[in-house]
C-alpha cells in the first residue's frame, strides 16, 4: 500500500509542477499590463517601471518562474490588483459559503440518486423504472441557470416564499442549493442505476441469489460494492468541481463564493486573482483524484498490485 500511495503522490505532485508551468505561461499573454492596473491608465512611465521592476516583470521569464514557485511553496499567491489584498486571503474568504452550497447540495443529491438508483436497478423495465429515467433524462437537459431563474421566480417572486439572493440566513441556501442539488440528482439516479444494474446482472450476482443471499445484502455487499469505483470516481471529481465554484449558480443567487470571485476576477482583469483561483481549482481536483486513488486500493485490492 505505501508504494502504491508514493506513486500517486508523485504523480500528483508532478501534474500540479505541470499546471503551474501552464498557469505561469498563460498568465503572460493575458492583455492586461500588471503596473496600469495597479497604478491607473493615466500614470507616469516613471511610476509604471518603477512598479514593474518591483513585481519582477523586467526579470528573465525563468527567473520570474522561480520566484512563483517559491511563492507558491510559501503559501503565497500574490496580491489583487484591484484590491491589494493577498489572493489566499480572498480565497478563504470565499471558500466556507462555496463550501456550504457546494456540500449541501452534493449530499442531498447524491444520496437522493443513490437510493432511487439502487431502486430502479432492480426493477429494470418496470413502470417507475421508465418513469424515472422520463424524469432524469428531461431533468438533464435543462441548463442550470435556467432552473436556478425558474424557482426564484416561482418561489421568491410569486410566492414570495424564499429570499430572493444573498448569504444572510439558512432560508437563502435553500433556492441555491435545490439547484445544484436536482442536477446531482438526476445524474446519479442515471449513474447508479447504470452500474448497479450491470452488476446486477453478472455471474457471480446471479450464483449468490440461487444461494439464497437475502436481497438487501445482494444489492448493497455485492452489487453496490462492484459498482462502487466508477461511483467513488465521479464523486471524488465532483466535490473538487463544487468547492472550487458553481460559476453560474453563485451568479444567480448573488452567492458570495469562488465561483464569483473568478468571475469578478476576469471582468476586472485581475490576473493574480484569476491565477489563483485557477490554481487552488486545480489543486482540488488532484487532491480529490488522490483520495479517489486511495479509496481504489481499498475498495479493489487488484488496483494496487496493478
Amino acid at each position: 500500500m505505501a508504494g502504491y500511495l508514493l506513486r500517486r503522490v508523485v504523480r500528483a505532485l508532478s501534474t500540479l509542477l505541470g499546471t503551474t508551468l501552464i498557469l505561469f505561461l498563460l498568465v503572460r499573454v493575458v492583455p492586461a499590463d500588471p503596473a496600469v492596473s495597479i497604478a491607473g491608465p493615466k500614470a507616469d512611465p516613471e511610476t509604471l517601471a518603477a512598479i514593474r521592476k518591483d513585481l519582477g516583470l523586467d526579470q528573465p521569464v525563468a527567473v520570474q518562474y522561480a520566484r512563483y514557485l517559491s511563492q507558491l511553496a510559501r503559501g503565497d499567491l500574490g496580491r489583487s490588483y484591484v484590491t491589494g489584498r493577498r489572493v489566499a486571503d480572498l480565497i478563504g474568504q470565499r471558500l466556507p459559503a462555496t463550501a456550504l452550497l457546494g456540500l449541501t447540495s452534493l449530499a442531498v443529491g447524491f444520496l437522493a440518486g443513490l437510493a432511487t438508483g439502487m431502486f430502479t436497478a432492480a426493477r429494470r423495465g418496470s413502470a417507475w423504472d421508465l418513469a424515472v429515467l422520463v424524469v432524469t433524462l428531461v431533468g438533464l437537459s435543462l441548463p442550470t441557470f435556467w432552473v436556478g431563474n425558474l424557482l426564484v421566480y416561482v418561489f421568491s417572486h410569486r410566492l414570495r416564499l424564499l429570499p430572493l439572493q444573498g448569504y444572510a440566513t439558512w432560508w437563502h441556501l435553500v433556492l441555491p442549493a435545490t439547484t445544484l442539488g436536482l442536477a446531482e440528482f438526476y445524474f446519479y439516479a442515471r449513474f447508479v442505476h447504470t452500474h448497479v444494474g450491470d452488476a446486477l446482472g453478472a455471474d457471480y450476482v446471479r450464483t449468490a441469489r440461487a444461494k439464497g443471499v437475502p436481497s438487501v445484502r445482494l444489492y448493497v455487499r455485492h452489487a453496490l460494492r462492484n459498482a462502487l469505483i466508477p461511483i467513488v470516481t465521479l464523486l471524488g471529481l465532483d466535490i473538487a468541481g463544487l468547492m472550487s465554484g458553481v460559476v453560474l449558480t453563485e451568479t444567480v443567487f448573488n452567492w458570495p463564493g469562488l465561483g464569483r470571485l473568478a468571475v469578478q476576477a476576469v471582468f476586472s482583469l485581475d490576473v493574480p486573482l484569476m491565477a489563483g483561483t485557477v490554481l487552488f481549482s486545480a489543486a482540488l481536483v488532484l487532491v480529490s483524484n488522490l483520495v479517489v486513488d486511495i479509496l481504489y486500493g481499498v475498495v479493489d485490492p487488484r488496483v494496487q498490485r496493478g
